[in-house]
């Protein structure tokens, strides 16, 4: 059965998509820990993140950092943290998330409340800043 991840690959569920290209998919988390929390997926579905072929892995990192210069460019942060965990959908992920400090990493702390239009707006100038 496709994932979750697969599924907004294909257009079945909506994203609030950052950045896109042949084989990656950028895209706002739905509760982010951060404003900006942003997901970066290989097209492809692929459990864990180690199970990448080599070529996929560095292009997922590459997109990656593509697409946190972009976040960094709208939300005001220190840096952008990067986490991977896998545990939640079972398709490789990278989380990227705006900070200030080591606290902000917390996926145990309450998540932000952005609604749709929120969220939207901010990809919007995150995308438009990847131009």
């Amino acid at each position: 059965m496709a994932s979750l991840f697969t599924k907004i690959v294909n257009g079945d569920i909506p994203c609030h998509k950052v950045a896109e290209d042949e084989n990656y998919l950028a895209f706002l988390d739905i509760n982010p820990v951060a404003k900006g929390h942003t997901l970066c997926i290989p097209k492809k579905e692929v459990d864990y993140i180690f199970d990448l072929e080599d070529e996929q892995l560095s292009g997922l990192m590459l997109f990656s950092k593509k697409v946190a210069k972009g976040i960094e460019s709208v939300v005001p942060c220190a840096r952008i943290g990067v986490t991977v965990i896998g545990l939640e959908v079972p398709h490789a992920h990278v989380h990227l998330i705006p900070i200030q400090s080591l606290h902000d990493m917390n996926f145990e702390k309450p998540k932000m409340d952005m609604n749709s239009e929120q969220l939207a707006l901010l990809a919007k100038q995150i995308a438009n800043t990847l131009k």
